[in-house]
Formats: C-alpha cells, sequence, structure tokens
C-alpha cells in the first residue's frame, strides 16, 4: 500500500513533465470559464430582472385578491390572500360563487382558449404550407431571386398594428373583398367571418417569415445529394419526401415552433380589427381586459397563460423534435 500511492505520484509527474502544455492548457480553459462567467453576469442579472422577476410578481399577485366591495359587507375592502380564488374564477368561471353571468370576462376564459387553439392550429398549418413552398419557389436559381426574396419579407417587415388597419379596410363592408367578389359580408361584424378575416391577416404578414426560416433549412441541402437521387431514379415526390423533409426538419420544427407561440400570444390583430368582439377574444386580449378590473385577477389569468404557452414549447422541444440547440450540437457532432 505505501509503494502504490509514491508510484502514482512518480506517474502523475512524468505525464506532467512529458506533456507541459496539457496543465496550461487546462489553466487557460479554467481562466476563460471564470471569465466568461463575469463577462455574462450582467446579462444574466437583467434578464432575470427583466424577465424572472415579471413572471414571479405575477404569479405571488394571483394569489391575493383584487381591492373591492365586499359582497357580504358592502365595505370597501384592500383584497387579502385569496388562496385558488382566482384561480377558480377563470377555469371555472366562477363569480361570487355562481356561474358569471354570459358576456363578462369571468365568462370568457374557455371561449378565448378555444378560439386561441384555434387561430393557432389554422394560421401555422396555413403558414407552414405556404411558407414552404415559397422557399422551394425562393431556393431555385433564377434571374432575380434576390429581388423575390426581398420583396416577399415586405409584408412581415411591416408593424402588426398597420396591418391590421390595412385589413380593416380590406374587409369592410364597401372594401375591398366584398367588391371583387360581389359579396355582401359583415366580415367584422359575425363570428366566423370575423375570424377568418383574422386568420387570412396573420397568414398574410408572417408567411414570409416561416418562408425564410424554411429556406435557411433548405440552403443547408447539398446538390450532390439530389443528383445523386435523381441518378438513382428517385422521382420528384421521392425526392421531396425521402430527402428535403427529412433533411429540413429541425429548421422546420424550430419555424413552427416560433410561429405557434407568437400566435398564442396574439393580441394586436383581433385587438384592432375587432375589438375582441364576435367570439374573437384571445388570452392574451381576455389578460389585457382584466387587468383594468383587477390586476391580481389579470395575474391569475397571465399565469394561466403562461403555463399554456409553455406546456405547448415543452410538447414541441421533447416530443416534436423542435430543439435547435440539440439539432446543431448532433449537426455539429457528424
Amino acid at each position: 500500500m505505501s509503494t502504490e500511492v509514491p508510484a502514482r505520484a512518480e506517474t502523475k509527474a512524468a505525464a506532467t513533465h512529458l506533456m507541459p502544455g496539457r496543465e496550461s492548457a487546462d489553466r487557460k480553459q479554467i481562466t476563460q470559464g471564470r471569465w466568461a462567467s463575469v463577462l455574462l453576469a450582467p446579462t444574466i442579472i437583467l434578464l432575470a430582472v427583466v424577465i424572472v422577476y415579471p413572471v414571479v410578481n405575477a404569479v405571488v399577485m394571483s394569489f391575493q385578491k383584487d381591492a373591492g366591495l365586499d359582497p357580504t359587507t358592502g365595505f370597501f375592502v384592500q383584497g387579502g390572500f385569496a388562496g385558488f380564488d382566482n384561480y377558480t374564477h377563470w377555469l371555472a368561471q366562477q363569480c361570487n360563487g355562481a356561474a358569471c353571468p354570459p358576456g363578462t370576462l369571468g365568462a370568457q376564459f374557455w371561449s378565448a382558449m378555444g378560439t386561441t387553439f384555434l387561430f393557432t392550429l389554422v394560421t401555422v398549418v396555413l403558414e407552414t404550407v405556404l411558407g414552404f413552398w415559397m422557399a422551394i419557389i425562393m431556393a431555385r436559381a433564377f434571374r432575380g431571386r434576390s429581388a423575390i426574396r426581398a420583396a416577399v419579407l415586405v409584408p412581415w417587415a411591416i408593424p402588426t398594428a398597420v396591418t391590421a388597419k390595412l385589413f380593416v379596410f380590406v374587409f369592410a363592408f364597401e372594401g375591398i373583398v366584398n367588391k371583387l367578389f360581389g359579396s355582401q359580408i359583415l366580415w367584422t361584424g359575425s363570428e366566423w367571418p370575423a375570424k377568418w378575416a383574422i386568420i387570412i391577416s396573420d397568414v398574410w404578414k408572417t408567411t414570409p417569415f416561416m418562408a425564410l426560416l424554411i429556406l435557411a433549412g433548405l440552403q443547408l441541402i447539398p446538390d450532390e445529394v439530389y443528383e445523386a437521387a435523381k441518378v438513382d431514379g428517385a422521382s420528384t415526390w421521392q425526392r421531396f419526401t425521402q430527402i428535403t423533409l427529412p433533411l429540413v426538419k429541425p429548421a422546420l420544427m424550430v419555424a413552427i415552433l416560433f410561429r405557434t407561440l407568437d400566435v398564442l400570444r396574439m393580441y394586436d390583430l383581433p385587438a384592432i380589427m375587432t375589438g375582441g368582439a364576435n367570439n374573437t377574444t384571445t388570452l392574451s386580449i381576455l389578460v389585457v381586459d382584466q387587468i383594468r378590473e383587477g390586476f391580481n385577477s389579470a395575474g391569475a389569468v397571465s399565469t394561466l397563460t403562461f403555463l399554456t404557452v409553455f406546456l405547448v414549447a415543452f410538447i414541441f422541444v421533447r416530443f416534436l423534435g423542435a430543439n435547435a440547440v440539440g439539432a446543431a450540437t448532433s449537426s455539429g457532432k457528424k
């Protein structure tokens, strides 16, 4: 036992003597790691103040009562601890122990949730299909390709509020759509026309964003792969399903994830085009409207919205492969 320890020490000393650069490299790596931590600390602190604190504060507020009149005594009270009352108010649509009357904010939670997911499902599907089609066209070599790519991005570059006001005029009763098709539809005055007007507006604006992200993935596919497939006799459909889709999947899933999370937080388009009327209220509109009546109850519905968005993001990253960092790491290892 006594001879084994000196033997190990001698071996370590010999290894250090034979590889003097390794010790200095390890010391340099440790020093760089410390400097990286020091340089990143201000950014991490800033993100904690800007992102973490509002989220934690909203959760804390969601367990407090809003100041108002006590229904039992009729006196004004400052609030206090509410437990899960704010959450049951939204999830069970209960107002003061009874069902919330139709038209009140408490009675709109599940309809707002359904409207939000309807917008998300329809717009993301349409934008993915149209964006993929546009990306395939823009990936080809032809004269004026750069000008086409720049022109396609114009709708995405327009602010959402401007797009919403533009489509208010497009879908007006005397607007372009009714004049063009000879129809007399109150697009923003009834439920389903209003929903489709919002969907069309969102698809027009954000399809270029999807096309841009998918185009970035298409440009990473080598031309030699397609040439080899053509030599083997693969048809156009086979090249699309066996080469294009599998290789562009990481970029495609990240694009779908970004758009899904964006639509789940949709506020500008329905707020400006319909004001949330005709069952076009989304979760974000519900949060903003509730802020005018009580911050603590709004904190509860905003927390539920955050959990919904987080759950969808977790499903995409964990089960659907929308992990940009993991995809980049695996491709780098290859």
